[in-house]
């Protein structure tokens, strides 16, 4: 009895990783061909900074949505990470413990201020404060 239990244990734990990164690259790459086909076409171009959703409440562009497919690619990605390679919490310079997902959560906080103080201080564009945020993300995932 107790062989058999050791072998379902033992095939429970055997997961199929390239059919979940399969599946899970299949439901991005959807979406993503679905932002693009939303994307309004005016004179057979599309207009990549036009509403998505005319005459609703917030400005649904292309760029917006993006921004928020990374978001949801970010937390898949980090999900199947904590799965598959547990971790224990580390503790950094902040001398609190935090694990992936927090200096994750620590990362998008910090970088929406710096770029909100880089629109006030400096204004439009802001590749350079996404240059900023990478350093800080990189700083932060080494040692936070």
């Amino acid at each position: 009895m107790a062989k058999a239990k050791d072998i379902t244990e033992a095939a429970a734990r055997q997961v199929n990783w390239g059919a979940i990164y399969a599946g899970a690259i299949a439901v991005m790459a959807g979406a993503m061909a679905f932002l693009v086909w939303a994307t309004p076409v005016v004179d057979g171009a599309r207009e990549w900074t036009a509403p998505m959703i005319p005459g609703g409440w917030m400005a649904w562009t292309f760029p917006v949505a993006v921004f928020f497919w990374i978001i949801a690619g970010l937390l898949i990605l980090f999900t199947i990470l904590a799965i598959r390679f547990p971790e224990t919490p580390r503790r950094g310079i902040l001398r609190i413990e935090t694990t992936r997902g927090d200096r994750l959560f620590i990362t998008l906080l910090g970088s929406a201020f710096i770029c909100l103080a880089w629109l006030f201080f400096v204004g439009p564009p802001v590749w350079w404060a996404l240059a900023i945020c990478l350093v800080y993300a990189a700083a932060v995932f080494r040692w936070v």
